[in-house]
Protein backbone atom coordinates (compact mmCIF):
# COMPACT_ATOMS: atom_id res chain seq x y z
CA UNK A 1 0.00 0.00 0.00
CA UNK A 2 1.19 3.43 -0.90
CA UNK A 3 0.27 5.97 1.82
CA UNK A 4 2.24 8.86 1.39
CA UNK A 5 3.92 10.41 -1.55
CA UNK A 6 6.33 13.86 -1.54
CA UNK A 7 8.34 15.15 -4.01
CA UNK A 8 8.43 17.99 -6.65
CA UNK A 9 4.84 19.18 -7.93
CA UNK A 10 5.01 19.28 -11.97
CA UNK A 11 1.68 19.84 -13.02
CA UNK A 12 -1.39 20.15 -11.70
CA UNK A 13 -5.21 20.35 -12.79
CA UNK A 14 -8.87 20.12 -10.93
CA UNK A 15 -8.93 15.88 -10.05
CA UNK A 16 -5.16 15.62 -10.80
CA UNK A 17 -1.70 15.91 -9.83
CA UNK A 18 1.74 15.38 -11.52
CA UNK A 19 4.11 14.43 -8.13
CA UNK A 20 7.58 13.85 -9.86
CA UNK A 21 9.32 11.31 -7.02
CA UNK A 22 12.95 9.88 -7.26
CA UNK A 23 13.23 10.31 -10.95
CA UNK A 24 9.39 8.69 -11.48
CA UNK A 25 6.47 11.01 -12.21
CA UNK A 26 3.29 9.63 -10.31
CA UNK A 27 0.04 10.91 -11.77
CA UNK A 28 -2.50 11.44 -8.67
CA UNK A 29 -6.06 11.63 -8.82
CA UNK A 30 -7.20 13.99 -6.27
CA UNK A 31 -10.13 15.68 -4.90
CA UNK A 32 -11.27 19.58 -5.73
CA UNK A 33 -10.83 20.60 -2.19
CA UNK A 34 -7.25 18.52 -2.35
CA UNK A 35 -6.28 20.58 -5.72
CA UNK A 36 -7.12 24.10 -3.54
CA UNK A 37 -4.40 23.10 -1.08
CA UNK A 38 -1.57 22.53 -3.65
CA UNK A 39 1.18 24.80 -3.92
CA UNK A 40 2.75 26.04 -7.11
CA UNK A 41 4.47 24.06 -9.84
CA UNK A 42 7.75 23.16 -9.22
CA UNK A 43 7.73 23.13 -5.27
CA UNK A 44 7.68 20.37 -2.55
CA UNK A 45 4.05 18.92 -2.34
CA UNK A 46 3.19 16.17 0.02
CA UNK A 47 0.02 13.80 -0.61
CA UNK A 48 -1.28 11.19 1.61
CA UNK A 49 -2.14 8.57 -0.64
CA UNK A 50 -4.80 5.72 -1.08
CA UNK A 51 -3.51 2.69 -4.03
CA UNK A 52 -6.98 1.46 -5.22
CA UNK A 53 -6.51 -1.61 -7.53
CA UNK A 54 -9.47 -3.22 -9.61
CA UNK A 55 -9.62 -5.72 -11.92
CA UNK A 56 -9.39 -3.26 -15.12
CA UNK A 57 -7.47 -0.41 -13.26
CA UNK A 58 -4.90 0.88 -10.77
CA UNK A 59 -5.51 4.08 -9.36
CA UNK A 60 -3.16 6.69 -6.69
CA UNK A 61 -5.52 8.73 -4.88
CA UNK A 62 -4.33 11.44 -3.50
CA UNK A 63 -4.93 14.10 -0.48
CA UNK A 64 -4.42 17.10 1.21
CA UNK A 65 -4.46 15.68 4.86
CA UNK A 66 -4.48 12.14 6.76
CA UNK A 67 -8.06 13.11 7.80
CA UNK A 68 -9.37 13.27 4.02
CA UNK A 69 -7.55 10.13 2.97
CA UNK A 70 -9.35 8.34 5.92
CA UNK A 71 -12.30 9.57 5.15
CA UNK A 72 -11.72 8.75 2.19
CA UNK A 73 -10.96 5.03 2.92
CA UNK A 74 -14.00 5.18 4.76
CA UNK A 75 -16.65 6.06 1.87
CA UNK A 76 -15.54 3.61 -0.52
CA UNK A 77 -16.55 0.57 2.41
CA UNK A 78 -20.02 1.80 2.11
CA UNK A 79 -21.94 -0.03 -0.46
CA UNK A 80 -22.53 1.03 -3.83
CA UNK A 81 -19.85 3.66 -3.37
CA UNK A 82 -15.84 3.64 -5.17
CA UNK A 83 -13.41 5.33 -5.30
CA UNK A 84 -14.40 8.02 -8.06
CA UNK A 85 -17.58 8.46 -6.44
CA UNK A 86 -16.20 8.60 -3.24
CA UNK A 87 -13.64 11.12 -4.43
CA UNK A 88 -16.47 13.42 -6.01
CA UNK A 89 -17.81 13.44 -2.69
CA UNK A 90 -14.98 15.19 -1.54
CA UNK A 91 -15.08 17.39 -4.05
CA UNK A 92 -17.83 18.76 -3.55
CA UNK A 93 -17.31 18.52 0.49
CA UNK A 94 -14.25 18.87 2.13
CA UNK A 95 -14.24 16.41 5.86
CA UNK A 96 -14.97 18.83 7.76
CA UNK A 97 -18.32 19.65 5.81
CA UNK A 98 -19.04 16.15 5.28
CA UNK A 99 -18.94 15.52 9.39
CA UNK A 100 -20.97 17.67 10.13
CA UNK A 101 -23.71 16.90 7.31
CA UNK A 102 -23.56 13.47 8.46
CA UNK A 103 -23.83 14.80 12.09
CA UNK A 104 -27.08 17.04 11.08
CA UNK A 105 -28.19 14.17 9.10
CA UNK A 106 -28.69 16.46 6.18
CA UNK A 107 -29.74 14.52 2.95
CA UNK A 108 -30.42 17.60 1.00
CA UNK A 109 -26.40 18.46 0.81
CA UNK A 110 -25.36 15.03 -0.22
CA UNK A 111 -28.18 14.85 -2.82
CA UNK A 112 -27.12 17.82 -4.37
CA UNK A 113 -23.52 16.30 -5.08
CA UNK A 114 -23.29 14.55 -9.00
CA UNK A 115 -23.67 10.88 -8.81
CA UNK A 116 -25.24 11.17 -5.27
CA UNK A 117 -29.06 10.05 -5.26
CA UNK A 118 -31.72 9.48 -2.36
CA UNK A 119 -31.00 5.88 -1.87
CA UNK A 120 -27.39 6.70 -1.81
CA UNK A 121 -27.41 10.05 0.52
CA UNK A 122 -29.43 7.82 3.27
CA UNK A 123 -27.21 4.64 2.78
CA UNK A 124 -24.34 6.97 3.20
CA UNK A 125 -25.76 8.72 6.72
CA UNK A 126 -26.82 5.65 7.94
CA UNK A 127 -23.42 3.59 7.35
CA UNK A 128 -21.15 6.81 7.95
CA UNK A 129 -22.93 8.03 11.65
CA UNK A 130 -20.51 5.08 13.64
CA UNK A 131 -17.60 5.31 11.18
CA UNK A 132 -16.84 8.96 11.28
CA UNK A 133 -16.05 8.32 14.99
CA UNK A 134 -13.07 7.07 13.77
CA UNK A 135 -11.69 10.03 12.93
CA UNK A 136 -12.06 11.69 16.36
CA UNK A 137 -8.86 13.50 17.35
CA UNK A 138 -8.11 14.60 13.63
CA UNK A 139 -9.16 18.29 13.38
CA UNK A 140 -7.18 20.91 14.83
CA UNK A 141 -8.51 24.37 15.65
CA UNK A 142 -8.57 27.07 12.33
CA UNK A 143 -7.89 31.01 13.19
CA UNK A 144 -11.24 31.65 11.77
CA UNK A 145 -12.92 29.57 14.42
CA UNK A 146 -14.14 26.58 12.17
CA UNK A 147 -11.87 23.34 11.60
CA UNK A 148 -9.03 22.58 9.52
CA UNK A 149 -7.68 19.00 8.79
CA UNK A 150 -4.37 18.15 10.77
CA UNK A 151 -1.75 19.18 8.29
CA UNK A 152 -3.66 20.62 5.58
CA UNK A 153 -1.45 23.34 3.57
CA UNK A 154 -3.27 27.22 3.20
CA UNK A 155 -4.63 27.21 -0.33
CA UNK A 156 -2.18 29.14 -3.05
CA UNK A 157 -3.97 30.87 -5.81
CA UNK A 158 -2.48 32.98 -8.36
CA UNK A 159 -4.02 35.02 -11.56
CA UNK A 160 -5.05 32.05 -14.52
CA UNK A 161 -5.92 33.26 -17.94
CA UNK A 162 -9.63 32.57 -18.66
CA UNK A 163 -10.67 31.75 -15.49
CA UNK A 164 -14.52 31.38 -15.47
CA UNK A 165 -13.86 29.40 -18.76
CA UNK A 166 -11.92 26.96 -16.78
CA UNK A 167 -13.58 26.93 -13.65
CA UNK A 168 -17.09 25.83 -15.83
CA UNK A 169 -15.32 23.13 -17.73
CA UNK A 170 -14.02 21.81 -14.18
CA UNK A 171 -17.27 21.68 -12.63
CA UNK A 172 -18.64 20.32 -15.70
CA UNK A 173 -15.96 17.29 -15.35
CA UNK A 174 -17.66 16.90 -12.37
CA UNK A 175 -20.85 16.30 -13.22
CA UNK A 176 -22.68 19.16 -13.49
CA UNK A 177 -24.77 20.41 -16.48
CA UNK A 178 -23.04 22.74 -18.08
CA UNK A 179 -26.43 25.49 -17.44
CA UNK A 180 -26.26 25.18 -13.52
CA UNK A 181 -21.97 25.41 -13.58
CA UNK A 182 -22.49 28.63 -15.67
CA UNK A 183 -25.04 29.87 -13.07
CA UNK A 184 -23.14 28.97 -10.14
CA UNK A 185 -19.93 30.49 -11.50
CA UNK A 186 -22.00 34.31 -12.70
CA UNK A 187 -23.58 33.84 -9.09
CA UNK A 188 -19.93 33.77 -7.20
CA UNK A 189 -17.63 35.59 -9.96
CA UNK A 190 -15.97 39.00 -9.16
CA UNK A 191 -13.41 40.75 -10.88
CA UNK A 192 -9.50 39.51 -10.75
CA UNK A 193 -10.65 36.15 -8.85
CA UNK A 194 -8.89 32.94 -9.61
CA UNK A 195 -10.44 29.56 -11.31
CA UNK A 196 -9.39 27.94 -7.85
CA UNK A 197 -11.54 30.68 -5.80
CA UNK A 198 -14.49 30.37 -8.43
CA UNK A 199 -14.44 26.80 -8.31
CA UNK A 200 -14.40 26.80 -4.28
CA UNK A 201 -17.27 29.48 -3.89
CA UNK A 202 -19.51 28.07 -7.05
CA UNK A 203 -19.27 24.12 -4.74
CA UNK A 204 -19.95 25.94 -1.56
CA UNK A 205 -23.17 27.97 -3.47
CA UNK A 206 -24.57 24.80 -4.72
CA UNK A 207 -24.12 22.51 -1.94
CA UNK A 208 -24.75 24.99 1.21
CA UNK A 209 -24.09 22.59 4.77
CA UNK A 210 -25.28 23.75 8.21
Amino acid sequence: MIGRIRGILVEKTPGQALVECSGLGYEVDIPYTTFFHLPDTGQEVTLHTHFAVREDAQSLFGFASRLDRDLFRLLIKVNGVGPKLAAGILSGLDADQFIRCVEARDVNALVKLPGVGKKTAERLLIDMADRIKQLEGQFVPSAGGGSLPEGAVKPVTGSVSDARDEAESALIALGYKPQEAAKAITRVAEEGMSSEDLIRLALRSMIPTK
